[in-house]
């Protein structure tokens, strides 16, 4: 291990703190991070790719490093309701699954925005079955996307646990008190062994701080009520005080990663762009693929082509007014789904860029994609097709209705 920045000279408050490199991979950087956070509950469910976590945070707890409670429950569906209890209690809870974990959680994801607890899922995205399937793609991360959950997505081990820092805070904000999901690709993510920068655990604790509820069901004298029947009283009400509290979110998310930054000197925002400033044809994605693309964009524009790319690291509440805003120069935009919205006009991550669009008075064309199902195997030749795509609804001015399925076998064929 060695430190890669210097630790801040008297007075200098605005300086990083020393970061020590090691090699992991991410998931063993989210474990890293839940031992430096030390949640007094723990609650979870081996399932592959999300298993690393929680066997790392376990050696944790059995080497006696925290004082964690880490609960070994029966099923996903079992964490997340003793993540529930532990946290109507008044404690610090947090969980992990992936795929079809949960998928068993379901119930309980709504049960749990719903009673508007701070718990944290660190979700390590997998293919739903069936067909059975144990990779990574983001069927699961879309299917969550209504259940008022604040979301977050990396790209990296790096950011798999510069984020499982930054959620807790959001989760935890008096202005939020949402539960909030650090998604972390299944397999290219979890599984891929990088060198990530992790702060001193004093710095970690001061920016994670204590958690101090408002109220829980064992303050002494509390009448709290967590999940009473509330038919057509006041569920309309409650709704939709949940709803203002997931739109609140966003500028706490802003200044979390603002305040992150200014402690490990790595910057991240809501959404990421790359090569945007002069772009007219753009790639909007979410998730680890954003290495290759971003090699795309450097190819199409030594081709010619004013290329750009757009990672959104903000899936819920989606930031309208930011992507809007960053797309607005652009002519063309292509958006890359690792995910089949059944059904619908368009697949998921479509769906909201185009609602961002939707007001501005010159909406660029824009076409789909879909790619990398059930952890098919993502290559640059794929983002490079879809950016010649890109290039003939420049020059025709015409967008084919249907998606592109990049990387799809036809005829047989093993897909290059």
């Amino acid at each position: 291990m060695v430190d890669t920045q210097e630790r801040p000279a008297s007075g200098d408050m605005a300086a990083p703190a020393t970061s020590t490199a090691i090699a992991v991979n991410g998931g063993e950087a989210v474990a890293y991070a839940l031992r430096q956070i030390e949640p007094e509950v723990v609650a979870a469910y081996p399932i592959t790719p999300q298993t690393l976590i929680i066997e790392k945070f376990a050696e944790y707890c059995a080497d006696g490093l925290v004082r964690t409670e880490y609960i070994n429950v029966e099923s996903e569906h079992a964490a997340l309701s003793a993540c529930v209890g532990a946290s109507a209690a008044g404690a610090r809870a947090i969980t992990a699954t992936a795929g079809p974990g949960l998928a068993l959680m379901f119930e309980m994801l709504g049960v749990a925005s719903g009673m508007r607890l701070p718990i944290v899922m660190h979700l390590c995205t997998r293919a739903l079955s069936a067909p059975l399937n144990i990779l990574g793609d983001h069927s699961d991360a879309m299917a969550m996307r209504e259940t008022g959950w604040v979301m977050l997505s990396g790209s990296s081990p790096q950011e798999a646990y510069d984020l499982a820092l930054v959620a807790q805070t959001i989760a935890e904000h008096p202005d939020v008190m949402l539960p909030c999901a650090n998604l972390v690709d299944g397999f290219m993510v979890t599984h891929a062994v990088e060198r990530v920068d992790v702060l001193p655990d004093d710095v970690v604790r001061e920016f994670v701080g204590e958690y101090e509820p408002e109220t829980s069901l064992l303050a002494e004298g509390s009448t709290a009520t967590y999940g009473a029947l509330d038919f057509r009283d006041y569920y309309f009400e409650h709704r939709r005080q949940q709803e203002a509290a997931l739109y609140r979110s966003q500028p706490v998310v802003e200044e979390a990663l603002k305040r992150f930054g200014e402690i490990s000197g790595r910057s991240h925002k809501i959404i990421e762009p790359y090569m945007m400033d002069d772009a007219e044809v753009v790639l909007v994605l979410m998730g680890s693929a954003e290495g290759q693309v971003h090699a795309a964009v450097d190819a199409a524009r030594d081709a010619g082509l004013k290329a750009g790319a757009l990672r959104i690291r903000l899936l819920r509440p989606f930031p309208t007014e930011a992507v809007a805003e960053a797309l607005s120069g652009a002519r063309v935009i292509g958006v890359l789904d690792r995910a089949i919205g059944f059904g619908s006009v368009d697949n998921p991550l479509l769906s909201d860029v185009k609602s961002a669009l939707w007001d501005q008075s010159a909406r660029p064309l824009t076409k789909g994609f879909v790619y990398g199902l059930g952890g098919r195997v993502v290559t640059l030749g794929q983002f490079n097709q879809a950016f010649d795509e890109l290039r003939t609804v420049l020059e025709t001015g015409e967008t084919p209705g249907d998606p592109t399925y990049l990387g799809l076998r036809e005829d047989g064929e093993v897909p290059a």
